[in-house]
């Protein structure tokens, strides 16, 4: 019995995972030849079984349909291939559906993609569930009516108080937007992690904190003060944001640098929309008396490199204040840093770990001017505000958020953004420390919700194609001894008649088998 159970067991593991994980090199070349001799279905197969539901063809809106609600968009880059074949093939069609063979010529080059979206497999399993709740959290910031619109500058002032959207992008780049996420905005404040970040990753912790410390300031953002060793006390002030500025790209000319600066964006965002503002970059220069003042008190205590010009850095410094995103591309730049410094949409590394995790550090005590402390008590999460009424806010390992309304509290902080952020963490355990095993008053979205008929259907159509190999009657020969072979086998057809049992019975038996 032990043996015949040890037998089946080995061969589960090995038809699971020779089926649904082929980028185990063990199992590749065993998986081909199985496939090429017809025993095992592939994965293009399984997935159009899946998605076909019993049909012979799949109409592609279907296809697309349950794609997007996976979270993945058809015009992600890691589809590309994908959505080119299947306009190409839609073209030789006349009624607009995929047969097998169709469908597997579409999907071949992202199948290991697509499996892990329709099995369920991403960091948030159940995603539509979770943008309903994301879409409620963002009704109820809307209907808040408090805040003033910075006016500074005209450039801000313009803004509508009555703008407000949220956009996020999990680590497996499922998106998911609500309200206004294509209007675009400059970043303000919310690109000093960024800056401190590029700054990090090109010259290491230990140069970038010889001119900047780690500690928060408890004073405000725009204050005239260093610290004991006469040093900006962090990169999320403005005399820290400035010396910040004066490490990137040394030596080159300011258009050079804000060349640099904007191809680090563009990777970040994932080549989405990063822009530039030059008519609020000259309202920045022309108001910037504070800043002056900033820079050269900063230059008076040698906080700069040797050999920096003060009033070019502060050009410089406006110029990155005053490039632009919207909140969908700014989710993106949030993510590749909830995702250790890779693009979750592009796959590429942007920023080194070491710069990933400074960031976050940073962002965490620092990054909401002098309402850091307490957002860092209620909400306990990374995030950065900028006076455009932006809020990049980072659940590391799992997403970043954007969330963008221009009217600012007392503060500097988005009235809207505050409250979602809020709100998010009291119905999802998202805060640094809440407990993921004992808190279960709260929402955990990574963890997969009671539908398992994604596994039910990835499950019977494993199982079926052996059917032609093993009957199921008492007729086999396998039947006919007690041999450890035909222990295991009759175990599998038990195996199989419970699932039958369990279809028959219906949807709520499924997790049974799961």
């Amino acid at each position: 019995a032990r043996l015949s159970t040890f037998i089946y067991l080995c061969c589960s593991f090995f038809y699971f995972n020779v089926m649904l994980f082929p980028q185990f090199p063990m199992f590749n070349l065993l998986s081909c030849r199985r496939r090429k001799a017809g025993i095992l279905p592939s994965l293009e197969d399984l997935l159009f079984y899946t998605i076909a539901e019993g049909q012979d063809k799949i109409p592609a809106h279907k296809f697309t349909t349950a794609l997007k609600s996976t979270g993945l968009r058809t015009g992600d880059p890691r589809l590309k291939e994908c959505m080119e074949m299947l306009k190409v093939t839609l073209k030789t069609t006349s009624d607009g559906a995929l047969d097998r063979h169709l469908f597997k010529k579409c999907v071949q080059s992202n199948i290991v993609l697509l499996t892990q979206a329709f099995r369920k497999k991403f960091v948030i399993p159940d995603f539509q569930s979770f943008c309903a709740h994301i879409d409620d959290l963002y009704d109820t910031a809307k209907n808040l009516s408090g805040g003033q619109v910075a006016d500074y500058i005209p450039q801000l002032a313009r803004f509508s108080p009555d703008l407000w959207g949220v956009a996020l992008c999990t680590v497996d780049g499922q998106r998911h937007t609500v309200g206004d996420t294509k209007v675009p905005f400059c970043l303000q404040s919310c690109v000093k992690p960024l800056k401190y970040a590029i700054a990090v990753h090109d010259h290491g912790t230990e140069y970038v904190h010889r001119f900047i410390g780690k500690e928060p300031s408890g004073l405000r953002f725009n204050k005239l003060f260093l610290n004991e060793d006469d040093k900006p006390h962090n990169p999320m002030v403005n005399a820290g944001a400035i010396v910040c500025t004066s490490l990137i790209k040394q030596g080159a000319s300011n258009a050079e640098k804000f060349d640099y600066v904007m191809n680090f964006m563009n990777k970040l965002a994932g080549n989405e929309y990063v822009g530039f503002s030059n008519a609020t970059f000259q309202s920045e220069r022309e108001s910037g008396d504070r800043n002056f003042a900033i820079g050269y008190y900063l230059k008076e205590k040698k906080c700069f490199p040797e050999g920096t010009d003060m009033t070019s850095i502060l050009d410089f410094y406006f110029q990155l204040c005053s490039i632009e995103v919207t909140c969908e591309s700014a989710s993106v730049m949030a993510a590749t840093l909830a995702n250790g410094g890779f693009c979750p949409i592009t796959g590429e590394r942007v920023l080194s770990p070491e710069a990933v995790r400074n960031t976050l550090s940073l962002m965490h005590s620092c990054g909401m001017y002098d309402f850091s402390g307490q957002f860092a008590f209620h909400v306990g999460l990374p995030a950065k505000s900028g006076v455009a009424g932006g809020i990049l806010l980072v659940v590391p390992n799992v997403m970043g958020i954007m969330c963008w309304s221009p009217p600012l509290d007392k503060l500097g902080n988005s009235v809207r953004g505050i409250q979602f952020c809020t709100d998010l963490v009291s119905l999802c355990n998202f805060h640094n420390y809440d407990n993921l095993r004992h808190f279960a008053k709260k929402l955990d979205p990574r963890r997969e919700g009671g539908d398992q008929r994604v596994r039910l259907h990835f499950l019977i159509s494993i199982l079926l194609p052996l059917h032609l190999f093993l009957p199921l009657t008492s007729s086999s020969s396998l039947m006919d001894n007690n041999t450890a072979l035909s222990i295991s086998y009759k175990m599998y057809v038990l195996f199989i008649v419970q699932i039958r049992c369990t279809l028959s019975l219906g949807a709520a038996f499924t997790d049974q088998i799961s």
